[in-house]
């Protein structure tokens, strides 16, 4: 349990005692489904990844255990990152597409109403 004024974990590394970095199960604390299938499906596009899952622990806690296989030396730290590079990437390519065409509406408004 976090205490009053402690900061509360946004990320946490699992790693099986005995296990190479290869296979790693991330938790991402404040995440849902959104995040989850995404960085999942960026992630899975790798073809160094041999496994990639996430589980929404309980609905009432708002985690996801987040786990990446990989398959030889290959840490498993590198997709993850990687992914969630990618996915910011997806993601700002459709925010400056959507305000561009805000904008154009805007301005083609602007034109009709002169």
């Amino acid at each position: 349990m976090v205490e009053e004024g402690e900061r509360k974990p946004v990320l946490e590394m699992v790693q099986a005692a005995g296990t190479d970095g290869n296979c790693v199960t991330f938790v991402l604390y404040d995440e849902d489904h959104t995040l989850g299938n995404s960085l999942r499906y960026m992630i899975m596009k790798n073809p160094e990844v041999e496994f990639c899952g996430y589980s929404i622990t309980h609905p009432s806690e708002s985690k996801i255990n987040f786990r990446i296989q990989t398959k030889g030396g290959l840490p498993a730290v590198e997709p993850f990152r990687q992914g969630l590079n990618e996915l910011m990437d997806v993601c700002q390519h459709v925010l400056n597409k959507f305000e561009a065409s805000i904008k154009n509406y805007k301005d083609q408004k602007q034109v009709e109403m002169e």
